[in-house]
């Protein structure tokens, strides 16, 4: 007779460590609650006060848009371009990067949500997209707000909680196929 293990009430991922497939669920029933540790859940709240702050950074920024315009006015030297292109071209740029940083923010809490679950690769993703944001950042934006590095700041911590050695075995390595 073979031994049966019980896996109720694992997730997926802890059922994927053990070599199994992921439970289904069915309509109308709920998934299994994931109990994730502190660091993680700490993690979830960074992300998301992270992406409020990324937002309200760029709002800032939109607020302040004469000054992000006087100072296109100031740089610019050739007498071909005007103050209302200048114009133009700076407010399609800042509402480019609050867009930006809406996404930015859904894609972090969504990818957090899931490492919040224990999903291996979703800290993998939540490792790289921080260091994409700051490529743009730094490459594109004109003008940084201070509210912009504090979100920047609180997402490296995020990472950092995510990696400690406690909750490593969390987020377990899925196994190869037998």
């Amino acid at each position: 007779m073979e031994d049966k293990e019980d896996l109720s009430g694992l997730t997926d991922d802890e059922r994927r460590k053990r070599g199994r497939s992921p439970d289904p669920v069915l309509p109308g029933e709920r998934a299994p609650k994931a109990a994730p540790p502190r660091p993680v859940a700490v993690s979830f709240w960074l992300w998301l006060a992270g992406g409020v702050l990324l937002i309200l950074g760029y709002v800032q920024l939109m607020a302040s848009k004469s000054a992000v315009i006087d100072q296109f006015v100031r740089g610019t030297t050739d007498p071909k371009i005007t103050r209302q292109m200048i114009t133009d071209g700076v407010t399609a740029m800042l509402w480019f990067f609050l867009a930006g940083a809406i996404v930015f923010t859904l894609l972090f809490l969504l990818f957090a949500y899931k490492a919040r679950e224990g999903t291996r690769s979703a800290r993998t993703v939540l490792t790289v997209l921080p260091f994409v944001l700051l490529l743009l950042i730094f490459t594109f934006a004109p003008v940084l707000t201070y509210l912009t590095l504090a979100a920047v700041l609180l997402f490296v911590i995020a990472v950092v909680l995510l990696y400690l050695p406690s909750v490593s075995g969390y987020f377990p390595k899925v196994g190869k196929k037998p």
